[in-house]
């Protein structure tokens, strides 16, 4: 696949660098631009980063960073069974747990929220930093929606994390997540709530947190351009119905009959939450306090 002259390859991190040394100095320099172009597109053209991430691949399969950027544009294109297994082999090669979150929710992309509600429990969660026990909340919650548990998501979405008024990169996203659960079981107000403290901590834009509320407000945003458009042929037919009108006076002017324009000829022509058993509830509070081995300290 085609390379961008404006990409060196020297836009790699540097623990990334330092794996590709143990390959010869002009095949890492491919597959460092390879991988460039994988994080590049990896948001805006997921399919064009899969791409990329295929070639990398196929150049150097036994580097660890390159497996890791292989499952995360599969992933991206929700081939969940190929991403699971490339993190896998990630993990494997690296024997970290940073990619235990994104692995169990490849196991919800595959219909198994079970299998991810387990991984949520495991040990390796102990070992994740504050910004991995929370994406591995997030999965957790999300797995009890797939499974109709409204109100056990509701209940393992509430932490310390979630309470804490101090704006980390993950808040926007717990709120968020917070504020859909609630809506989902019907907590219409409280949901408004949240979008709010959603939107107040999102700062880049990552979430649609303020869309949301904006509905919830019942606000609806118009369009200015498509109105523009949607006008223009009117303002088309005005001129030429004014050009057609100023034509028969000047006909009339000279004494000849006026035509008008109706003489001519035409030309061919997720149902609200239902009550959760005490046993999910019990099951989601036992996975929040596995994922948040720390809860009692404050941010």
């Amino acid at each position: 696949m085609p390379i961008p002259e404006d990409v060196t390859g020297d836009e790699i991190d540097k623990d990334v660098r330092q794996e590709l040394q143990s390959l010869p100095k002009t095949l890492a320099e491919d597959v460092a631009k390879n991988l460039v172009m994988v994080a590049r597109l990896l948001d805006e053209d997921p399919e064009g980063a899969y791409g990329y991430s295929k070639v990398a691949l196929r150049l150097a399969s036994r580097v660890a960073a390159v497996r890791e950027a292989a499952g995360f544009a599969a992933y991206a294109t929700q081939k969940y069974a190929e991403a699971l297994g490339e993190f896998r082999a990630a993990r494997r090669m690296t024997g970290t747990v940073e990619l235990w979150p994104v692995m169990a929710d490849c196991e919800r992309g595959l219909g198994r929220p079970e299998k991810a509600l387990d991984m949520a429990g495991a040990p390796e969660v102990h070992k994740l930093d504050k910004a991995g026990q929370v994406e591995m909340r997030l999965v957790a919650a999300g797995a009890r929606r797939d499974m109709g548990q409204l109100d056990a998501a509701i209940v393992t979405l509430q932490s310390p994390e979630l309470a804490s008024q101090s704006v980390q990169p993950w808040t926007a996203r717990l709120r968020y997540a917070y504020a859909d659960a609630l809506l989902a079981a019907g907590r219409e107000r409280e949901a408004r709530d949240w979008f709010a403290k959603a939107v107040e901590a999102d700062r880049d834009s990552s979430t649609d947190a303020s869309d949301r509320l904006a509905e919830l407000d019942g606000v609806e945003f118009v369009d200015a351009l498509a109105e523009d458009e949607s006008e223009q042929p009117d303002e088309v037919a005005e001129s030429v119905e004014s050009e057609e009108t100023e034509e028969a006076d000047e006909v009339q002017v000279s004494g000849e009959p006026a035509v008008s324009a109706g003489a001519v000829e035409p030309a061919d022509a997720e149902e609200p939450g239902k009550p959760v058993e005490a046993e999910e509830v019990a099951d989601a509070k036992k996975a929040e306090d596995v994922a948040s081995p720390e809860a009692g300290d404050k941010d």
